[in-house]
């Protein structure tokens, strides 16, 4: 096979749907979804997810990338279709659905931060980066206050998601998080 042959763009897609299959059963199932069901949801083969994916942590490093970059690409994607405000509160609520994937993988994301192939900082790094560009536009747009670090925003999303991340207190976490957008809105007189 060479370069741009239809194996090569067939095995990326194969990839990119185990990727999407793990993301949804673990999401709804939990992590102890049997690997067999992800392929088969995929529409492979149990042998295809082998040979993309050699064991369960390295699935599940796969699926946090992939939530990752997609998260924080989005903050990008947002401001070109709303207000920087209203950009930012809608990845506020993207980054607490990236949170509850995570939960559903918790035992196997551990064992990924436990080998160093994922870092808190790399994420964190990750996170602050999409938020300084949100920030950075609602202080040009003057509707979100310029004296704001990003880093502070992202401690701020955790402890929210911490007290109200679990399945049964959505509601409570968006009301959390509008009392944060709240605080990032410059001052009226």
């Amino acid at each position: 096979m060479t370069d741009g042959s239809p194996g090569r763009a067939d095995a990326q897609r194969n990839r990119q749907r185990l990727v999407e299959a793990a993301l949804a059963a673990f999401s709804s199932d939990g992590e102890k979804v049997a690997l067999e069901t992800i392929a088969r949801n995929a529409g492979v083969g149990i042998g295809t997810l082998y040979r993309h994916f050699p064991s369960r942590e390295a699935l599940v490093e796969a699926v946090y990338r992939s939530e990752l970059a997609r998260l924080c690409s989005g903050a990008g994607e947002l401001l070109d279709a709303l207000p920087p405000d209203d950009a930012l509160r809608t990845w506020m609520g993207r980054y607490a659905d990236f949170v509850r994937t995570k939960r559903g993988m918790a035992e196997a994301l551990r064992a990924a931060i436990a080998s160093e192939a994922i870092t808190s900082s790399q994420t964190r790094e990750r996170l602050t980066s999409a938020i300084q560009i949100l920030l950075d536009a609602g202080d040009a747009a003057g509707s979100l206050r310029g004296d704001v670090r990003a880093e502070d925003v992202v401690a701020s999303l955790a402890g929210v998601l911490l007290a109200a991340g679990g399945p049964d207190q959505h509601d409570q976490a968006g009301r959390m998080l509008d009392l944060v957008m709240d605080g990032l809105r410059p001052r009226r007189c």
